[in-house]
């Protein structure tokens, strides 16, 4: 098994929901909102948020990182 797929079976269903809908949403856009997320993916803004730190340290295909803070927690991914 690889390092990557070591590192993302790591992941929770929560986080594995969330990372595969910033997969899926990656080549359309750059940034995204935690909110805008969680009310795509039902879950809270704040639950967004718990779970983005683990998937910004995890080894996958995207490159995550935390952007801003203002209205909600802006995350910029870049594929």
């Amino acid at each position: 098994m690889s390092a990557t797929a070591a590192a993302a079976q790591s992941l929770t269903p929560k986080q594995h929901r969330i990372l595969d809908y910033l997969r899926d949403h990656a080549d359309d856009r750059t940034y995204f909102k935690s909110r805008n997320i969680g009310d795509e993916l039902d879950l809270s803004a704040k639950e967004v948020g718990a779970n983005m730190p683990a998937i910004e340290e995890a080894d996958h295909d995207l490159d995550v990182e935390r952007w801003g803070y203002s209205s909600s927690t802006t995350w910029k991914v870049v594929a």
